[in-house]
């Protein structure tokens, strides 16, 4: 499969269970690139050379290396267990609605998303609001589901 064809799903996914749940799947950081949103950390582990002088990353061993912008899955027994029966449904819901779109129709569905901005060139933070307001929430919710994430946040970093 394209990478830039996962990395629109994964976002879709991850954007579809905020609007949902008031949580995401990833936690990672959304930000607007030339082609559309993404996920941030999970572009980077997706493009990433790896060191062979290091122990390959947890996603190296499910996720091949892109040749020619293509990845493909390593293992056909990835896990599941950290994910919820909800995830696991937004996940199937978002395959079902985008999974047969090829590279540049997701592209250009993505394009269409009110919280992606050109960047012309370089990446620009997506904020979580902006996704919430941008998937039909009302002001007042977003802010109430960004600040719970926010404590949610705060109270790993206190665990942690």
């Amino acid at each position: 499969m394209s990478y830039m064809r996962l990395l629109k799903l994964m976002y879709l996914a991850d954007r579809g269970a905020l609007l949902k749940h008031g949580r995401p799947i990833t936690y990672d950081r959304y930000v607007s690139m030339d082609h559309g949103p993404v996920l941030s950390q999970t572009y980077n582990l997706m493009v990433a050379e790896e060191s062979p002088d290091e122990p390959r990353s947890y996603w190296r061993q499910f996720i091949s290396e892109p040749d020619r912008y293509e990845v493909k899955l390593l293992s056909t027994t990835a896990p599941t267990n950290e994910l919820s029966p909800a995830q696991l449904a937004v996940l199937d819901h978002v395959f079902e609605e985008f999974g047969a779109m090829r590279r540049w129709q997701i592209v250009d569905f993505v394009h269409t998303l009110p919280e992606w901005e050109d960047p012309h060139g370089s990446s620009i933070p997506i904020a979580l609001r902006d996704v919430l307001r941008g998937g039909g929430m009302e002001d007042e919710d977003a802010e109430a589901v960004e600040e719970a994430l926010l404590a949610e946040d705060a109270l790993s970093e206190l665990v942690d």
